[in-house]
């Protein structure tokens, strides 16, 4: 099945990806930092900030393709610092309702832009016809 390209008017990939794609009923999000699309930079220093911001553009990519948050079946949260879940946790929390889409938080070493936390993937389904 093609994939195809779902764009957001605020981000511009920087390397060789897709920030997202559709393929049939399922729209997957590639790693996404807590950036504010407006100004390029993180949304803040803290855990709560970057994933508040991470999870709003990852919304702002499933809603291209007519999803919302409700249509978020996955999550993988990659942390670099895993003393930052709770922090996290409470801003993921705020974003989703029960049932809450299956998650799997990982930690990692590094990111390529400084002072990034995190990054968040997804995958959604397109609603029904």
């Amino acid at each position: 099945m093609p994939r195809e390209l779902l764009e957001s008017s605020s981000f511009k990939p920087i390397g060789p990806y897709s920030h997202a794609v559709k393929s049939g009923n399922l729209i997957f999000v590639s790693g996404t930092p807590g950036v504010d699309p407006n100004t390029g930079e993180l949304a803040g220093d803290t855990a709560y900030a970057q994933t508040a911001q991470a999870l709003r553009n990852v919304i702002d990519f499933v809603a291209a393709a007519g999803c919302t948050e409700a249509d978020i079946t996955s999550v993988q949260v990659n942390l670099v610092h895993v003393e930052d879940f709770a922090e996290m946790n409470r801003a993921y929390a705020a974003c989703f309702s029960e049932p809450f889409p299956a998650r799997t938080v990982i930690g990692i070493a590094a990111l390529p832009k400084p002072g990034a936390r995190l990054t968040i993937n997804a995958v959604a389904v397109l609603p029904s016809s």
